[in-house]
């Protein structure tokens, strides 16, 4: 029963911390939102059902296995003792060794408190450095089992070039290692949207995971694999490969992508200007590879002049014309019909034969009011012009999109930061730069993780306040939260990934499991100081009594993430985002709390009660 009252009280403030950190993160709307609350249902509830079932199940069911340690044994405890006993006497002996060396370091760390205060300071500082220097993220790139490859050649380029120019890329494409099969499509750009005779688009599907095991065969080895190869054999157009968008919905293909306006009426052709002159300087940015623009307007077009005087005369209405035109050259919806229970539209276009010279537009007929048949030749004028092959709008201003990858050994969050800030120096007044698709979730959601972890810590810091009706005393337990992300921030360094938001999911994770460890010192001291012992003896028993139980719990959840450090697989890169950030951030914070807390409450108990223990003596 004893038991039981000394860890009721930490049961619940765990259960109740670990919850509350979650709190904040089920308000947060938008893409991030999503994934942060994923996460906080999952953990919270998960959580309240281990707190009942370690004030209930769990005490029941040590009462029933559990043996007295010089009571009789089963035949199994006695071949486990056998065969393993010199382990567990091994590691009893080691843990007793190294519980006596901790209370005798905990002793010492209490004479100079202002000194371990001052390292504290020290590491706060390192800690702020550590988060702005380390670079930043949104979505790590993931391996989702095929690349969006788009081909460019020169404008009016004709198909059957582009067919050529496609078949050269799908055979060196094919006969690399990794890859299983293509799906192309020419006369499209599905990267950029738009349609023409020199765009051509791929998908490369790659071989199942399980065939894929080796680092050269990722799909970012292959990728860069397969650049090399289209740069040394096909110098007669513009190859690019991307991976897949992070979030599958939000844009047609990973990497970044920014959108130039022309907000002072430039003109196209100063939108151009300015876009290929960016581009150009782009392209020098180490942070960034694969620009690419399809923006152009000076792209060889057919105009048909036509002359309205000629059709007023000869009694021919311009919808005549303009239909004429569209349904023999593009295509033109005429109705629908039900047939076999199904409505089917009906499309008409001329027959490629009659529509493949210029002068076939001048033998098409348009029948004027008398109902006579006009060729089209006598009232229209055909000329070769250069033309916009698009023209897009972003926010109602006229746009040209920009799209980029960051280069390999730098995140997301630094190519986004080098070209706005190119963008800034080289565009002039008139003219501005905004992202769009998952740059601008990044851009505008940049600091909520960061919003997120204050919040669950003041809601921790309230929760703790309530429970043990004081305002100073949760200071000593909220106090070793910063070490968490110090030491996470050290490993995902270490492993030089970037702060992602799988790493700050990781950050807000860590702010309960590193208040646990410090709820097990600072309550069971408390327990020692409402007996009436000092500060310093309460300490002391309390590193004495909660190390084991500290280690045995902190290195069980070290263990457990072990797997998502070295994930495999679809998935792989966000369960490594995570599993480093939380892996590192506990170790740390094991090591550092177990030192730091107890210093923690005996100096916020000196301060809120200068006078007790000389009382006392």
């Amino acid at each position: 029963m004893r038991a039981m009252e000394e860890v009721t009280g930490p049961v619940i403030a765990v259960g109740l911390v670990l919850a509350a950190v979650f709190i904040p993160c089920a308000f947060v709307s938008g893409l991030v939102g999503q994934f942060f609350l994923q996460f906080a249902m999952t953990i919270s509830v998960s959580t309240l059902i281990s707190t009942i079932n370690s004030l209930t199940l769990s005490p029941a069911l040590a009462a029933v296995l559990l043996r007295p340690r010089h009571g009789p044994q089963d035949w199994l405890t006695r071949l486990l003792n056998f065969s393993l006993g010199w382990l567990f006497r091994g590691f009893n002996s080691g843990m007793r060794f190294s519980v006596q060396g901790y209370e005798y370091g905990v002793g010492k760390l209490l004479r100079v408190p202002l000194l371990v205060l001052t390292v504290y300071g020290g590491l706060l500082v390192l800690t702020w450095y550590g988060f702005t220097s380390l670079p930043s993220g949104f979505i790590p790139t993931q391996d989702k089992g095929y690349l969006v490859c788009s081909v460019q050649l020169p404008d009016a380029a004709s198909s059957e070039r582009t067919l050529k120019t496609l078949q050269k890329v799908e055979r060196i494409t094919l006969e690399t290692a990794g890859v299983r099969a293509v799906n192309a499509i020419a006369g499209n750009s599905f990267q950029l949207g738009a349609r023409a005779s020199n765009f051509c688009s791929m998908f490369i599907i790659l071989d199942e995971f399980e065939q894929r095991q080796t680092a050269e065969l990722g799909a970012s080895a292959i990728q860069e694999s397969l650049l090399k190869q289209y740069a040394a054999e096909i110098p007669e157009a513009t190859v690019t490969i991307n991976p897949p968008p992070a979030v599958s919905g939000v844009g047609r293909a990973g990497g970044l992508k920014l959108m130039v306006e022309d907000r002072g009426d430039l003109g196209l052709k100063g939108l151009q200007d300015q876009t290929d002159a960016l581009v150009r300087e782009a392209g020098q940015l180490p942070q960034l590879r694969g620009l690419l623009s399809v923006f152009n307007v000076n792209a060889p077009q057919l105009f048909v002049d036509v002359n309205r005087d000629a059709c007023l005369s000869l009694g021919i209405s311009m919808a005549e014309v303009f239909g004429t035109l569209q349904g023999y050259l593009g295509s033109r919806y005429v109705n629908d019909f039900g047939l076999f229970g199904r409505t089917w539209q009906v499309v008409v276009q001329a027959d490629r034969e009659f529509r493949d010279r210029i002068e076939d537009v001048k033998k098409l007929q348009v029948r004027n009011r008398d109902g006579q048949m006009i060729p089209l030749g006598s009232v229209a004028s055909v000329r070769r012009i250069g033309g916009p092959l698009m023209v897009t709008r972003y926010n109602m201003y006229p746009a040209a999109a920009i799209t980029a990858n960051a280069a390999p050994g730098f995140s997301s969050g630094e190519a986004i930061a080098a070209l706005e800030q190119l963008a800034a120096s080289e565009l002039p007044p008139t003219m501005a730069a905004e992202w769009t698709e998952l740059a601008f979730l990044e851009r505008t959601s940049g600091s909520t993780g960061m919003l997120l972890f204050a919040g669950s810590v003041a809601f921790v810091f309230l929760v703790l306040a309530a429970l043990y009706e004081s305002w100073t005393l949760p200071l000593a337990v909220i106090l070793v939260v910063p070490m968490c992300v110090l030491c996470s921030l050290a490993g995902v360094a270490m492993a030089e990934m970037d702060i992602n938001i799988f790493t700050q999911v990781g950050f807000v994770v860590l702010i309960g499991l590193a208040c646990k460890n410090a709820i097990l010192i600072v309550e069971f001291a408390k327990l020692r100081r409402d007996e009436g012992h000092s500060a310093q003896a309460s300490v002391l028993a309390a590193c004495r009594q909660r190390l084991r139980p500290i280690l045995m719990t902190s290195f069980a959840f070290i263990l457990g993430v072990v797997p998502l450090v070295f994930a495999t697989g679809a998935g792989a890169e966000m369960r490594k985002a995570l599993g480093t950030a939380v892996f590192s951030g506990m170790l740390g914070v094991t090591l550092f709390g177990i030192f730091l807390t107890p210093v923690f409450y005996y100096v916020v108990d000196r301060l809120t009660q200068p006078g007790a223990d000389r009382e006392r003596r």
